[in-house]
């Protein structure tokens, strides 16, 4: 591994999603956007739903990932999120409709409503749709 370069692994209750060295990552915590690279400080911090933008040598990789937490050390990135899509997997007809769901739901106002488990569901919604637009393989 060269000096610039650290282990990013992005880990899904079903798969590891992605495990590979790399340049940078970016992605959103609960405080803000994110970017790492080699040598970042450690830290463990909540992971929100949003776009994961993966830079290795020329290469760079979009995919959507939702809430968890990551731990950052100097050599080595482990994102342990609900979720994680390619661009590919995502069908945005689906994601499009689950936000009109949830923008529904919540302008309802119903008193049975889970405001936070719906408005969970149209964060990721949103960023499926936004990740989605990524695809570049033939549907």
């Amino acid at each position: 591994m060269a000096n610039n370069k650290f282990l990013l692994q992005v880990v899904t209750p079903e798969r590891i999603f992605y495990e590979d060295d790399v340049e940078r990552v970016e992605f959103k915590t609960s405080e803000g956007d994110i970017g790492v690279y080699a040598n970042h400080i450690p830290l463990t911090t909540p992971v929100v739903s949003g776009m994961m933008v993966i830079k290795n040598d020329s290469k760079v990789e979009k995919a959507a990932i939702h809430k968890g937490f990551v731990e950052i050390t100097p050599e080595k990135v482990t994102i342990l999120t609900d979720a994680a899509e390619w661009p590919h997997e995502i069908d945005i007809k689906r994601a499009e409709e689950a936000k009109l769901r949830a923008e529904r739901r919540l302008e309802a106002d119903k008193a049975d409503l889970n405001e936070i488990r719906t408005k969970s569901a149209l964060a990721r919604s949103v960023v499926r749709i936004e990740v989605g637009k990524y695809d570049d393989s033939d549907k």
